[in-house]
């Protein structure tokens, strides 16, 4: 018992089964999953809260195969322990109290959702990270940025940076997160009217020439099929005045 719950107060190999020692401190009969038959109850907020940290690591069990990994330095953690194809793995599902109980039991039942499907969670979550952080790198602004980079050498500074700064403050912040190859032609259309609406018409189409060059830049790379910016080909009135 002193190796799986860090206690041992009282507790003995003569334990009766199917009786929770009364005298164990309320930590220790948190830890104990089973010990001689002995069945805990499962986790409550107060026994993890209450929970100190010892020497060395130790667990708090839950239910179906769910433990709160409570480290020296007091940091609790928690795990998820589970088999697939004959391997045991463990899942991390967070730390508490940022990540609660009733929060880890509900990511729990999915991942144990996913098993019954013969889906490893843990291969899902690497996945599922691997797409973000490529719909990250083949977000508009990545893209955009990399195309005015590319274009530096040929242009004036001034007019790189005159492009950069419109981009930055009309195109960015609505579309700069959006994966470019997603990106539909109504979307550039209101980033464009947002523009014209303050009065600024001839940067609306300065902003979608540079929108659209962005795009043809992404086609060049293999990271979008088609430019849509020629699709709103009269949607914006053109400018009578320079009104920069």
């Amino acid at each position: 018992i002193r190796a799986y719950v860090g206690v041992t107060q009282g507790v003995t190999a003569h334990t009766p089964k199917g009786v929770t020692p009364k005298h164990l401190p309320p930590l220790a009969t948190a830890h104990l999953r089973r010990f001689d038959g002995v069945t805990a109850m499962p986790l409550t907020d107060t026994a993890i809260r209450t929970a100190k940290p010892t020497e060395k690591p130790y667990k708090l069990a839950d239910e179906k195969g769910l433990f709160l990994l409570v480290s020296p330095n007091g940091s609790k953690w928690w795990r998820l322990k589970f088999r697939i194809d004959g391997k045991e793995k463990l899942l991390s599902l967070g730390v508490y109290p940022d990540t609660s109980l009733k929060k880890a039991r509900s990511d729990r039942d999915t991942a144990r959702s996913m098993l019954a499907e013969g889906i490893d969670p843990s291969q899902q979550r690497k996945a599922t990270k691997a797409a973000r952080v490529e719909l990250s790198a083949n977000s508009f602004e990545i893209i955009c940025r990399e195309w005015l980079e590319n274009k530096r050498s040929n242009v004036e500074e001034a007019q790189y940076k005159k492009a950069l700064a419109r981009l930055e403050k009309d195109v960015f912040p609505w579309m700069g997160s959006r994966p470019i190859a997603e990106i539909t032609a109504p979307e550039i259309l209101t980033v464009l009217r947002r523009i014209d609406a303050r009065g600024a018409r001839y940067t609306a189409h300065k902003v979608k020439s540079e929108i659209s060059q962005c795009f043809r830049y992404a086609i060049a790379t293999g990271r979008a099929d088609r430019d849509p910016c020629p699709d709103l080909r009269g949607a914006i009135p053109a400018p009578k005045e320079d009104n920069r």
